[in-house]
């Protein structure tokens, strides 16, 4: 697993608190003041990206403890997506702040980051033990399929039925390539 940022009781409390705040005032130190108290800031030595990293991160592990029963690994991802953007709606204006923030290019690389630890923890969280170079190429496509959905959530008028909806068509289009490449690759042998 891609290494997450620093973990503690306080930073997540302090998120939490923050949380509401953040559509005003932005992944700000005075949200961060104002929420938890005034040695919050110490918290965050890296500012409002290192608040969006710990929010993020935050995000992912409460993910991952969302129980997922689905039989077959294509549906638990799905369902974890799922599970991702309804955990996520009381914080849609927050997010949208996050991405503000991670789409500065002094962010890239948080950025980048942050969407492969995401990614990871959707595949773990599904149940996916695979250690070959379909390693690789599912995190691949998955954050695509994650980044683009995300942005489609994102929208002002999405909801969370055509969103699914959406992820549902991305996933669809990953399959096709799959069988394709399947039936490619018995004609070759």
């Amino acid at each position: 697993m891609i290494t997450p940022p620093e973990r503690s009781p306080a930073r997540d409390a302090a998120i939490e608190a923050m949380l509401p705040l953040v559509p005003t005032l932005g992944w700000s130190r005075p949200a961060l003041t104002q929420a938890a108290g005034p040695d919050a800031a110490l918290l965050f030595p890296g500012g409002p990206a290192a608040m969006v990293e710990a929010y993020i991160d935050l995000a992912d592990r409460r993910m991952a403890e969302a129980p997922i029963t689905e039989p077959r690994l294509s549906r638990r991802v799905r369902a974890v997506l799922e599970t991702r953007f309804l955990q996520a709606a009381p914080h849609k204006a927050a997010i949208r702040r996050a991405a503000a923030i991670l789409t500065l290019p002094e962010n890239a690389l948080l950025a980048t980051r942050c969407t492969a630890r995401t990614v990871d923890t959707i595949w773990h969280a599904a149940g996916d033990t695979s250690a070959d170079f379909s390693w690789y190429t599912k995190r691949a496509l998955l954050a695509g399929i994650y980044t683009a959905t995300l942005f489609y959530w994102l929208n002002q008028s999405a909801t969370q039925e055509n969103t699914m909806e959406f992820l549902d068509r991305r996933l669809a289009g990953v399959a096709k390539i799959g069988k394709l490449r399947a039936r490619f690759s018995r004609k070759a042998a």
